[in-house]
């Protein structure tokens, strides 16, 4: 399959969806590893920044959790804010706990999100009020993900690493292919059509 073979490929409508997700596909895996890179990196050359926004996003994480697990659930809550430790007692006694690291701020996301959105295709006049939508919603999405987290471990006091690294880590990306797949039906595949029709 040559060059000019492949952009015929991609033309054709009826190849349209595979295409689509082609493309989801390559730009989350391209940032995850950009990102690892730019990490590795210490974030040069805006490190001060992007550290300064990891602690402003690690603190709004942490007021957030506080506030949905005490007043939406009504855990009795233990905190350490120091170390942004969020506690209640298990099934079993001991502690259910979650500590928010910088790793578990949503700032990864919303750049995954940002760089996604920005180049996949689409009218940016939506675009525009979109990208903003998503980052708030990745945002209460890590919210749900951390009190997920903290009230799996009350009736079962060992599932901290099938919480944070399976159920919870598949429904945050889940969430975002959700947002990805709205933004293709209702939004990029209609602007096309248009188009073909003009």
């Amino acid at each position: 399959m040559n060059l000019k073979d492949i952009k015929s490929y991609c033309k054709d409508p009826k190849n349209r969806n595979t295409v689509n997700v082609g493309l989801f596909i390559v730009l989350i895996i391209s940032f995850h590893f950009i990102y690892l890179g730019w990490q590795a990196l210490d974030y040069w050359p805006v490190e001060k920044w992007v550290n300064q926004l990891m602690v402003w996003s690690v603190n709004m994480l942490y007021s957030q959790a506080c506030w949905v697990l005490d007043h939406v659930f009504h855990i009795d809550l233990t905190t350490i804010s120091s170390a942004r430790l969020l506690a209640t007692t298990n099934s079993e006694g001991g502690w259910a706990r979650v500590v928010i690291a910088p790793e578990c701020a949503s700032l990864k996301q919303w750049m995954h999100w940002i760089f996604l959105m920005v180049l996949f295709p689409g009218p940016w006049k939506h675009k525009l009020w979109y990208i903003p939508i998503g980052l708030v919603i990745i945002e209460w999405t890590n919210v749900i993900r951390i009190c997920g987290i903290l009230m799996m471990q009350i009736p079962w006091p060992n599932s901290f690493h099938i919480a944070h690294d399976y159920i919870f880590k598949v429904f945050f990306y889940f969430v975002i292919f959700l947002m990805w797949v709205l933004w293709v039906e209702k939004f990029y595949n209609p602007t096309l059509k248009a188009k073909q029709h003009e």
